[in-house]
């Protein structure tokens, strides 16, 4: 929040872009504005310009090819990693598309293993299922062996509540176990039923409210890509918000597909 006032409620990034191109004079226009600009290195306006321009017309081969070229060299001229793989990925997705392959927890188990865990429990916060957690009240300590680490979970008023603290006396199940075996139950590579009455782990306490608590986490649905460079469909726009207890690294959106690695890019001359 900039306190802009024109920044409260702006209109839809589609009918922006649409009235931008009108109010420039149509699409040639913008087009011949941003070569201009790209020519003279000024790669900033210039994206700013196509990207409307794109947003109004999504099929305008020769915006997206100049915007794409464009991401190239913001890419090339960026200090910051994640800045470069984001300017990147929208030059690819403009040459190429959005990714139609979902990427899965199991796929990317390397980097889970370097995720802190507290990142996964407040993955778990967002994905409770309110209504069905709406009266209940459980208490579960999940004690990593391996990392001499105890995390506790309590569920009150429907919300999921999470630190790190000595395990608490009383509570409805203690669940030791290692980190690598919490991956694997989370990321679906070992069954929930199975593993929490398996020899695997040793339970504390009530393994049906360790059960009960599991349920009341809901699970991935559908396809969670969706476009970066241009307007979403309008299934996309109607699709259920953010039913998953995947985790978000950044921003609470799901992971995307991963790209090969790109090569370094000339500057443009």
């Amino acid at each position: 929040m900039t306190a802009t006032p024109a920044n409260l409620n702006p209109l839809p990034p589609a009918e922006a872009g649409a009235a931008y191109v009108e109010a420039i004079g149509g699409a040639d226009k913008v087009l011949g504005i941003a070569q201009q600009s790209y020519d003279k290195g000024q790669y900033r306006w210039t994206a700013e310009l196509l990207n409307h321009l794109v947003f109004a017309q999504p099929d305008n081969q020769a915006a997206r090819e100049l915007l794409a070229k464009t991401y190239d060299q913001l890419g090339y001229q960026a200090e910051s990693g994640p800045w470069r793989d984001v300017y990147l990925t929208g030059a690819y997705e403009l040459r190429n598309g959005p990714p139609t392959k979902v990427i899965s927890l199991g796929e990317i188990a390397r980097l889970l293993e370097e995720t802190p865990l507290p990142l996964f429990f407040a993955s778990m916060a967002a994905s409770l299922n309110g209504p069905r957690a709406d009266g209940k009240q459980l208490l579960i300590n999940f004690n990593f062996t391996d990392l001499k680490e105890n995390h506790v979970l309590q569920v009150e008023n429907a919300v999921l509540h999470h630190r790190i603290a000595a395990p608490v006396a009383g509570a409805d199940a203690t669940v030791n176990l290692t980190k690598p075996l919490f991956l694997k139950l989370v990321t679906g590579g070992a069954g929930l039923k199975d593993t929490l009455f398996s020899d695997e782990l040793s339970i504390e306490g009530s393994r049906l409210s360790l059960l009960e608590f599991f349920q009341l986490l809901d699970k991935p649905q559908g396809n969670f890509n969706f476009n970066i460079i241009e307007p979403r469909s309008s299934a996309e726009r109607l699709k259920p918000r953010l039913k998953n207890w995947g985790f978000f690294i950044y921003d609470g959106r799901p992971p995307r597909t991963v790209r090969p690695r790109f090569q370094r890019i000339a500057p443009h001359v």
